[in-house]
């Protein structure tokens, strides 16, 4: 478990460009050592702010894209091209944008596809391919993202893992079906924190004061089943990336000056 580290921003849109410009440091260093680079992707209005700001960004041409492999945290089981789909936005937003190796692009099915309602076959499914792709030096049944992205909710949850749901509490499986989730829809498909450990680094995105009270809750010491955003954590880094407005009812001391 690594120590949560603070990285907060004046606005946004600044909070977007430089976790954009991270990003991109990091998939390039990753590919220079290994070949090739792992991120899963989050959706929302923080996850699709960052890759919007990293299609525009210049340097977005130093990532060779078709050596990256993309995953999702989790997705909102619609049928696909749906535009609620995490996956959709991060089309628009980024991936159409960039040439990408379709083959390693990782969506999670779609309610349309071949498990139809079945959202625990389609869990099961991407807990399948995410076995497939880890390789021995991972030792578990994920592979060791390189980074893996996650925004967090005014109740503090992240991917579809909500406080208190039967999600949060899973300790075996990497990926589960979620029924009956507290925001729409109800239905989807979610890593576990099993899963989310095994980053090597992961980042959380928070920006505006409705994610002010959820920051402070998570730092604070808070269990993860009441506050899931607490649980999340990689094996290399924890970073916590905040507009000013959600750093707000941080402690001073918790945190550095804001930074470019």
């Amino acid at each position: 478990m690594s120590t949560p580290q603070l990285v907060v921003h004046h606005d946004k849109e600044l909070m977007a460009q430089a976790a954009a410009a991270r990003l991109i440091t990091k998939i390039v260093d990753a590919q220079a050592s290994r070949g090739t680079a792992s991120v899963v992707l989050t959706g929302g209005r923080n996850g699709n702010g960052l890759l919007a700001a990293l299609a525009a960004a210049p340097a977005r041409d130093a990532i060779d894209w078709g050596r990256l492999d993309l995953w999702w945290g989790d997705e909102r089981y619609l049928p696909e091209g749906d535009p609620e789909r995490n996956v959709t936005q991060a089309r628009e937003a980024l991936l159409d944008s960039v040439p990408l190796d379709p083959e390693r692009v990782h969506a999670m099915p779609a309610s349309d596809g071949p498990y139809g309602s079945d959202v625990e076959a389609a869990a099961e499914a991407y807990a399948a391919e995410l076995a497939k792709a880890a390789g021995p030096e991972n030792h578990g049944a994920v592979p060791a993202f390189d980074v893996l992205m996650l925004g967090v909710g005014p109740d503090t949850h992240v991917a579809s893992l909500f406080p208190e749901l039967p999600a949060v509490r899973e300790t075996e499986r990497t990926v589960v079906g979620v029924h009956g989730a507290p925001k729409p829809p109800p239905t989807r498909i979610t890593l576990t924190l099993p899963a989310i450990r095994a980053a090597r680094e992961v980042w959380l995105l928070a920006a505006g004061e409705d994610k002010a009270e959820a920051a402070a809750i998570a730092l604070s010491g808070a269990g993860e089943i009441q506050a899931p955003a607490a649980g999340a954590y990689g094996t290399r880094r924890t970073l916590w990336l905040l507009d000013s407005a959600a750093a707000s009812q941080l402690p001073r001391s918790l945190y550095p000056p804001a930074s470019p």
